[in-house]
Formats: structure tokens, C-alpha cells, sequence
């Protein structure tokens, strides 16, 4: 089960946005502050961060810059009042991964929350085989005994989540999303051309094969 941590210093919005992460699966715990927050950091693991930025004793932006510094890959999802766009460039830019305004629609923070951990996931996972193919992620190369092919990185970005997931449906907006980040302009094309530059480069490669879900999205089957 993810945890996560909901740094807000309102009790009455901490304890709703817990309870509603609660009804979705996972393990919630709260700070009121930025300072209780690193103190419950350096005690356990938590899987993404919830931050508010308007906070007594250190606001969030300073929250998420100590945070990122400590913890270079951890999700970090800011939650504010703070509508200008002036605030959300310094939110990204002291190292916040997603940001959203208050009020928050509760299915839209969870589905963000998810697609966080997603990619969160697949940064951590460095290495995938399937069959001989063997996918590194560093390097964005996809290897077949003897034949080496590097890919652009959102090519194997999309191909690494797709093999991650053998048989799973992937809606176009959950690949965009995920891949090209929730605040992209990227459209329906720029998918399909990924998806046909993958399908051209290993069409012959016997271990897997990239299908359209008619009206759905994409899946990935492993034929071996």
C-alpha cells in the first residue's frame, strides 16, 4: 500500500483529503507544518507528498525545495489557494512535481496522485526483460541478444510503461498524461506517432507487440 504524506496546515482540509485517499487505497498520514513533515520523513518511507503552501514556521516552498534536496525522486504534489501562474513557475521551479488549486475536485487529486506514483515507478525501476529483450532505463536502450537500439526518451518511456503493464489497457489521456506530464499540449498525433515508430522498429521482434484498443487506448502483449 502507498503512503503518503498531506502537509496542510487546516485540519479540517488535512482530515478530508486523508479520508478521501484512505477510500482509494492508501495509507495516509498527516503534518500540520513543514517542520513535523521532515520530522516524519526521517522516521519512515512515504511514496509521494503532499504540500500546501501557505504554512506556519516554513511554507511549501520551502518544504519542497528541502525535500527535494533529501530526496531527489520523491513524488511531490502541490495543493494551494495561490492561483497565479507567477506562483506555479516558482512551485515547479523549487522542485514540486504537479500542482493544484484550491478547491481541489477529489477525483481529479486522486487520478493525479496515481499518475505520479506511475511515473514515480518507472523511474525506479532501472532494468525490465521480457523474454531476451531486455530494456535499460538509463540508457534508453532495448537490446535483443545482439542488437542494440537506443530510443528518444519518450519513445522508451511509453514502451517501458506499456511492457511494465503485459495486457493492461492504457487510455490515450493516461499515456499523455503520464508520459508527457499533465500540464503538456501534447494531442492524439504525437501518441500515435510514438506508438507507430515503436511498432516500425520492432515490428519482427517475436516477444511483444503493441495493440490499439479500438475506442480505449493501447496494451502491450507479450507473445512468448
Amino acid at each position: 500500500m502507498f503512503k503518503i504524506l498531506v502537509v496542510e496546515d487546516d485540519t479540517n482540509t488535512r482530515k478530508l483529503m486523508c479520508a478521501v485517499l484512505k477510500q482509494n487505497g492508501f495509507e495516509t498520514y498527516g503534518a500540520e507544518d513543514g517542520n513535523v513533515a521532515l520530522n516524519l520523513m526521517d522516521k519512515q518511507h512515504f511514496d509521494l507528498v503532499m504540500v500546501d503552501l501557505m504554512m506556519p514556521n516554513m511554507d511549501g516552498y520551502e518544504l519542497t525545495r528541502l525535500l527535494r534536496l533529501s530526496w531527489e525522486h520523491l513524488p511531490i504534489l502541490m495543493v494551494t489557494a495561490k492561483q497565479e501562474p507567477k506562483d506555479k513557475r516558482k512551485g515547479f521551479l523549487v522542485g514540486t512535481d504537479d500542482y493544484m488549486t484550491k478547491p481541489v475536485d477529489e477525483q481529479e487529486m486522486v487520478l493525479r496522485i496515481k499518475a505520479l506514483l506511475r511515473r514515480s515507478k518507472i523511474a525506479s525501476e532501472h532494468k525490465l526483460s521480457v523474454g531476451k529483450v531486455v530494456l535499460v532505463y538509463e540508457a534508453h536502450t532495448v537490446s535483443r541478444e545482439d542488437k542494440v537500439i537506443t530510443l528518444r526518451q519518450k519513445e522508451f518511456y511509453l514502451l517501458f510503461k506499456l511492457l511494465s503493464y503485459p495486457n493492461m489497457i492504457f487510455t490515450r489521456l493516461q499515456l499523455m498524461d503520464e508520459i508527457w506530464g499533465v500540464e503538456s499540449e501534447t494531442d492524439d498525433s504525437t501518441l500515435n506517432t510514438h506508438i507507430n515508430r515503436l511498432r516500425d522498429k520492432f515490428h519482427d521482434w517475436p516477444e511483444f507487440e503493441i495493440l490499439t484498443v479500438r475506442g480505449l487506448g493501447y496494451k502491450a502483449v507479450k507473445k512468448v
